[in-house]
């Protein structure tokens, strides 16, 4: 008898990357061909199902697939589209009603957020749990809202924008066009900016002061904070206080029973953990004090989008049975 498995797809604005997860959470396999930015839709899922049908031929004897599961920016899960991504140049345009012209599979999209969540709940650190909230720390700041077991999605698609809660009114630009977006502050690019405000507004020393801006990386600045360089560590100690004060207004919204950092901040671990934890506490309403788990993910970084992506459609499937 043939095992079932999904087609997790992460659309990126660099990379498509899909793979063939088991309802274990098992990816069998994964790939990935270049996204093409500037093309549309089409041309992508075209090119991407030329390759998932080639690639599957030498699965095929021992696997049967089930379905397909998206993740993608600005992807709207009632209605099948992704709606005006920033780093693709599509517009508005329904993704499901064009995979379903190079497949038969049923398939669901959400943005890669709430697919991250999924993936936490089915396969993750949320196994078992039914309300918590997934913040995913990379060039912006994503989140996915689980309440009662359910993806929160609200009246048109598009909750749980925590990265766009405003932490100052008059701060940093944001790519969403206004100011003083969570995701400016924590991120891996909230992060970069933070180094480079104190490099010009203080005399710490510090290794980060010889690093161009486009050279820099959030890694470059974990590293330097776990050598002890104090800028380093103050760009840390700085984005997790705001990070800190949004996840404590979060639980007084939600009262979520965990929130878990995902993405590549979050590889940081401690640095970025530890104070987190304490500004939230600092922070936070006094009923909730040290009720609510700060975790990382257990989705293992290599797999994790097409993980999420495809834990989407698995769990759409179990609601049908």
């Amino acid at each position: 008898m043939k095992k079932k498995v999904a087609i997790g797809i992460d659309v990126g604005g660099t990379n498509t990357v899909f793979g063939f997860v088991d309802e274990a959470g098992q990816c069998v396999y994964e790939s990935s061909i270049l996204t093409h930015a500037d093309q549309d839709a089409d041309q992508l899922f075209s090119r991407l199902f030329i390759k998932i049908d080639n690639d599957f031929k030498k699965y095929s004897d021992d696997y049967e697939l089930i379905g397909i599961g998206i993740g993608a920016p600005n992807a709207n899960y009632y209605k099948g589209t992704v709606e005006l991504p920033p780093n693709l140049n599509w517009g508005i345009v329904n993704v499901l009603e064009i995979v379903k012209k190079y497949s038969p599979l049923p398939s669901s999209i959400t943005n890669d957020a709430n697919a991250a969540a999924i993936g936490e709940m089915i396969f993750g650190t949320a196994k078992g749990m039914k309300d918590f909230i997934v913040i995913t720390l990379g060039t912006g700041l994503g989140s996915g809202i689980v309440v009662n077991g359910e993806l929160v999605y609200g009246s048109d698609g598009f909750a749980g924008e925590i990265g766009h809660t405003i932490v100052d009114p008059n701060g940093r630009e944001c790519g969403c066009g206004r100011k003083g977006c969570l995701e400016t502050y924590a991120s891996a690019s909230g992060i970069k900016r933070t180094v480079f405000e104190l490099i010009g507004t203080t005399n710490i020393p510090s290794e980060l002061r010889n690093v161009s801006y486009n050279q820099l990386t959030a890694k470059d600045i974990a590293d330097a904070a776990k050598n002890g360089d104090k800028l380093a560590l103050a760009a840390f100690d700085y984005t997790s206080k705001i990070l800190g004060l949004k996840l404590a207004d979060s639980v007084a919204h939600l009262s979520p029973e965990a929130i878990i950092l995902f993405g590549g901040l979050a590889l940081a671990g401690g640095l970025i953990f530890t104070p987190t934890k304490r500004y939230m506490e600092e922070y936070m309403l006094n009923i909730f004090k040290n009720k609510v788990k700060l975790l990382p993910s257990a989705l293992p970084g290599a797999h994790a989008a097409v993980l999420g992506a495809s834990a989407l459609i698995w769990n759409e499937l179990k609601k049908i049975k």
